[in-house]
């Protein structure tokens, strides 16, 4: 089947979109998060996932993406064996985390698809878990112009590790709502569903379909049963406002949110979700750090996902399996430029990732496997307007934040496309407008860009009224209060940690805000500093982690420079300020707690430190509302105070 680029959007978001959920419900299986806790890619859990780490709901999905992939008949005798062979596989790789009905039918090492079922079958007691429809979304991809044939396909495979009649029916049902999502993009095939299945299955469903889109979690509690996880998966689709991408990031948070098998609901919800809103609604802050088995990232997961829905094939140019794509036949590869409004980015072609000195590079066109070495973003967006990019307005403003996000972590970004005619300079002009700047500057520093007037002015909005965007609010002064106290007792979105460069703990504030949010928080400073952050948290840059058993959403860490006699570093000591507060707009945070950054043991003088700080705070455009500068002793908050009156 040729695909639209929507609806190759749409396959692609199949395996993240699974893969999101799971290593989204991750840190929380088992549990039942209350209202105030904030749901996110924290780790964690029961067998002490990595942030964004998916588990065996994934794994398995990938087990069976890999054959796919290949462009076989997974449906058929030898794809069923593969699929078989690639379970084993999985299974020797020792998963941490593998359900019991599974483990029970992989502990034999079956040689063949036939013995496997057989196995399956010869198990005794319940059988009836969530474990083959957690895994099903792939198959979807199969037979994106065959719905009888994902539906049988869906059920053989489920019965390899579980022959129970409602698993298989649930792994039909789901995998041709996928399928039709990915070609229809929207989530008509669920009840669709009804109208092709034997009467008897209807009418098992049809109800059980409007319980979940009437009820709440509590009727359908029990989701490590296949019935109720798909349900539970169902819920979230249907009770969260899907009015755009957004919809997708609601959906999985309300998965979560329902409780109990927490990664495998989500991991359910995900398939759908982004066989409805494609990869480009899944959140590039997510996409950064997702991994799994067997040594996958989010882009492998696309790669998987494009070949399948391709039939096993690339495209003429290679794409997605290639290590390098050829851009050679194009002119203009070449421009390359520093963005008008921060030099630590810089605006540029293609031929820029072999060319320029950078740390990390955000892609707005297709990349080889091997094309970018470095920290590598990529989005899908199409050199168009909203038919060939539904998700249009979303993508924009995440690749924009994702460039604010590796500014504040320290990094120097390229952002280019093929040519920068058209994306680079939309994107570029959307994140002069996160740093509260002209975005029509953009224009002028590189005069050589044509932007495709949809992308363009989705990317600025009405520019009529001083070149102002409809519905951005550029950001406005935070509130500024002081507390005389405990910052690690607060309870805020945020709190700021005066952390050093090694971000493995310390003294002071960096001390005791480790020790009252435990472990966690160090765990995620060690995922930082073996990933993104090999060198340490650059003077003036930030990034955030977990809270940990703190009372807030995140930790934002910054690190002060000391104080010099000699030397101006003023600059850098706002910029720790400044650079956390475009991390909190990142992370969604609306309340932010600061320690006087630079004036403990980095020798600055207090007075001037909080002279800085206010300054700072003020000057900033940001989303956030509230900001608490927390002081140890009351001759701080006097002087905190003061500075604010």
């Amino acid at each position: 089947m040729k695909l639209t680029a929507q609806q190759s959007d749409r396959a692609a978001g199949v395996l993240l979109g699974t893969a999101a959920g799971d290593a989204l419900g991750a840190g929380y299986e088992f549990t039942y998060p209350k209202a105030e806790v904030t749901i996110d890619m924290i780790g964690g859990g029961p067998f002490d996932w990595a942030p964004g780490e998916w588990t065996d709901d994934t794994s398995m999905a990938v087990a069976i993406a890999e054959v796919a992939a290949t462009g076989i008949d997974i449906g058929s005798s030898d794809g069923l064996d593969a699929i078989a062979a690639q379970f084993i596989r999985w299974y020797d790789s020792k998963p941490a985390d593998i359900g019991n009905q599974t483990r029970a039918v992989l502990s034999v090492r079956s040689e063949s698809a036939a013995a496997m079922a057989d196995r399956a079958r010869a198990i005794s007691g319940r059988k009836a878990g969530n474990g083959s429809l957690m895994r099903t979304a792939p198959v979807a991809l199969s037979y994106l112009d065959d719905a009888e044939g994902a539906r049988s396909a869906a059920h053989r495979i489920s019965s390899l590790t579980h022959d129970d009649p409602r698993a298989g029916q649930a792994c039909e049902l789901w995998t041709h709502a996928i399928r039709h999502a990915v070609v229809s993009g929207n989530f008509d095939g669920v009840r669709g569903f009804l109208s092709v299945a034997d009467q008897d299955v209807a009418e098992y469903w049809g109800p059980l379909l409007d319980q979940a889109e009437t009820g709440n979690p509590q009727d359908f509690s029990k989701n490590g049963w296949v019935v109720h996880a798909l349900q539970t998966a169902w819920w979230a689709i249907t009770s969260t406002d899907n009015g755009d991408a957004r919809h997708l990031q609601y959906a999985l948070e309300a998965a979560v949110r329902a409780g109990g098998d927490t990664d495998t609901t989500a991991a359910i919800a995900g398939g759908l979700l982004g066989a409805r809103w494609g990869a480009s609604a899944v959140p590039a802050r997510w996409r950064r750090i997702m991994h799994g088995w067997p040594g996958y990232r989010s882009s492998d997961l696309i790669r998987l996902a494009i070949k399948t829905a391709r039939g096993g094939t690339d495209d003429k140019n290679g794409w997605p399996s290639t290590a390098e794509l050829d851009y050679s036949r194009f002119r203009g590869t070449h421009h390359l430029t520093t963005h008008p409004h921060d030099d630590g980015v810089m605006l540029g072609g293609v031929d820029a990732v072999s060319t320029a000195d950078y740390d990390a590079v955000v892609s707005l066109c297709r990349m080889g496997t091997r094309q970018v070495a470095p920290d590598h973003v990529e989005f899908w967006l199409v050199d168009d307007g909203h038919d060939s990019n539904a998700n249009l307005e979303f993508v924009l403003y995440d690749a924009a934040r994702t460039v604010q996000a590796l500014r504040a972590e320290g990094k120097r970004v390229l952002l280019h496309c093929v040519q920068a005619h058209s994306r680079t300079p939309s994107v570029a002009a959307r994140y002069s407008m996160l740093i509260g700047r002209d975005p029509y500057d953009v224009r002028s520093a590189m005069p050589w860009a044509r932007p495709k007037r949809e992308l363009w002015n989705t990317a600025v909005g009405d520019a009529s009224v001083g070149h102002t965007a409809v519905g951005y609010t550029g950001g406005s002064m935070p509130a500024i209060t002081v507390v005389e106290g405990d910052i690690t007792t607060l309870t805020v979105d945020a709190i700021v940690n005066a952390a050093n460069s090694r971000l493995l703990g310390g003294g002071g504030v960096d001390g005791a805000i480790h020790r009252a949010g435990g472990p966690e928080i160090l765990k995620a400073c060690e995922v930082l500093r073996n990933t993104s952050l090999p060198d340490g948290l650059p003077v003036g840059a930030a990034v955030a982690t977990t809270a940990g058993k703190l009372h807030a959403k995140a930790v934002i860490h910054t690190v002060g420079p000391r104080y010099s006699r000699s030397e101006d570093r003023s600059g850098l000591l706002r910029s720790a300020y400044t650079r956390s507060l475009a991390v909190a707009d990142s992370i969604g945070a609306r309340t932010v707690a600061f320690p006087l950054i630079s004036a403990g043991v980095y020798g600055w003088p207090k007075e001037d430190a909080v002279r800085q700080a206010v300054s700072a705070i003020r000057a900033a455009k940001t989303e956030v509302e509230t900001v608490t500068l927390v002081a140890f002793n009351k001759e701080t908050a006097d002087l905190m105070r003061r500075a604010i009156a």
